[in-house]
């Protein structure tokens, strides 16, 4: 009797899995209007003229929130294996960390340059 339950048991989660998920239209609704309001502030740094380092920091702040909304939920992502989701996104994650090294490396060597050699490059 038991082997029977588990059998039918397996078959459910089966036939759940070959489904698939369905996620409710709001979700999708929402995460689309949370993309215009983060696009809409990304515009309005141009708008109000905000220069230097704060308009940088403020695109790309807007920017990689709006990756990560996309990534999360039209990737889904965030109802993935853990597994899954660091195989996708930890390569260029890394990628990133490589790059903040070698432009830290590139301040070391031109600080270096300019010192032993004392004209500009």
């Amino acid at each position: 009797m038991s082997e029977t339950t588990a059998h039918a048991q397996t078959q459910t989660v089966h036939a759940q899995a070959h489904t698939g998920q369905q996620h409710p239209i709001r979700l999708y609704l929402f995460v689309w209007g949370l993309l215009f309001v983060l696009s809409a502030f990304s515009y309005l740094v141009d708008y109000f003229g905000i220069q230097g380092y704060l308009r940088w920091t403020l695109i790309l702040l807007f920017m990689m929130l709006k990756a990560g909304l996309i990534v999360a939920v039209f990737m889904h992502m965030a109802w993935e294996r853990l597994a899954l989701v660091y195989a996708i996104l930890m390569p260029p994650v890394l990628v990133l960390v490589f790059v903040a090294l070698m432009v830290s490396e590139s301040q070391y060597t031109i600080v270096t340059r300019l010192a032993f050699f004392g004209a500009a490059p």
